[in-house]
């Protein structure tokens, strides 16, 4: 999986020091526009633009130029998803904005956005009939749990080190409970319901106790 990262999600992960979990988890690559380390991570993350730079540097991340759009051939299809997302998000979200585009462009099918607010980008793209799939960081933890990447205790772990490095004020039960809403009990979209399917049956996952371990954790 491909993954194009909102600026929220890129400074909580950094700030916990788990960013490699997204290196891990998008395997075949995870990329940022240029305006999201030039202008939202510059003014909203500076204690973590050098491990950023870092990253970018190393490969880890790949940062994509309006330059680099152009040499590709696909700018003016970057350009032409910006502005229909800016009708969409308003210019107050422009970090979102150019997260979305640019997965819209390179056809990446994820996007890590921790922006779970009505009319945000995760709510938004849940209810859209786009092929952008949206993740949050306890998505993904959760996600890695239920693939045999880390045990619950683990998970839950690294759920609370995110949360109190942002000071974001998430409960993991909660986060739980609409991880299982979305992906079985009352998905907004089909393809995320077969998404979870396909995903269960080529890891050979018991998903039944795989949540009885997870839910004795936060009882």
């Amino acid at each position: 999986m491909r993954a194009s990262l909102d600026t929220n999600a890129i400074i909580h992960f950094y700030r916990a020091g788990l960013q490699n979990i997204l290196f891990h988890f998008f395997n075949e690559g995870v990329f940022i526009y240029e305006q999201i380390r030039d202008t939202e991570l510059e003014n909203h993350g500076q204690d973590i633009l050098y491990l950023v730079d870092a990253d970018i540097k190393e490969g880890n991340i790949e940062k994509y130029t309006k330059q680099k759009l152009k040499e590709l051939h696909v700018l003016k299809i970057f350009e032409n998803n910006v502005r229909e997302n800016r009708i969409l998000y308003g210019a107050g979200d422009l970090g979102e904005v150019y997260a979305i585009a640019l997965a819209q462009t390179l056809g990446a099918y994820s996007l890590v956005t921790d922006d779970t607010k009505r009319g945000g980008p995760y709510m938004s793209l849940l209810q859209f009939d786009d092929d952008i799939m949206p993740f949050t960081f306890a998505d993904i933890l959760i996600l890695r749990y239920l693939t045999g990447d880390a045990d619950a205790s683990k998970t839950i772990e690294d759920f609370e080190l995110i949360n109190r490095t942002s000071d974001l004020k998430w409960a993991f039960r909660s986060q739980l409970v609409k991880f299982i809403k979305r992906f079985w009990k009352d998905p907004y979209r089909q393809a995320d319901l077969e998404w979870m399917q396909e995903l269960v049956t080529s890891n050979g996952i018991l998903v039944k106790s795989k949540f009885a371990e997870l839910q004795k954790m936060i009882t």
